[in-house]
């Protein structure tokens, strides 16, 4: 599917498939997680017209690309094709409560937070902060 040259992204595919990433990052994507994207999708305005069976084309896209060696850097390289700047926070914001959403964070999700706000260029502070509103937001 990926190997179409017509394969692209919308920008909030991009938010799903970021989403998606970070709940597989631990080889144990959780109910939790589940529940957080699909919530995210049904109530944000971002996703207002976004057409929900593409969830599953977009789940398994990030689940064919962490398979393959460079999954990774290929996935990054379709969202910075497809995701506008003004969403990146949006993006970190959603990665964040996706990771959040079980009530722990292992180090394969912090780990791709951690890129995810590098190839994102989220600033350490802005990071800190929508950090701190996931866990807030995940307390129990």
């Amino acid at each position: 599917m990926t190997d179409s040259p017509s394969f692209s992204l919308s920008a909030q595919d991009c938010l799903v498939a970021l989403m998606v990433a970070v709940s597989a990052s631990d080889e144990d994507i959780r109910t939790a997680e589940l529940i957080k994207i699909q919530s995210a999708v049904n109530i944000l305005p971002i996703f207002a017209n976004y057409d929900t069976d593409r969830l599953s084309v977009i789940g398994k896209t990030v689940f064919d690309l962490f398979e393959q060696e460079d999954g990774l850097d290929a996935l990054f390289g379709l969202i910075r094709e497809a995701l506008p700047e003004r969403l990146f926070e949006t993006a970190y914001a959603l990665a964040c409560d996706v990771a959040a959403a079980d009530g722990t964070l292992e180090e394969a999700e912090l780990r791709l937070l951690e890129e995810i706000r590098y190839e994102l260029e989220i600033d350490r502070l802005h990071a800190a902060a929508i950090e701190r509103g996931a866990r807030a937001r995940h307390l129990s």
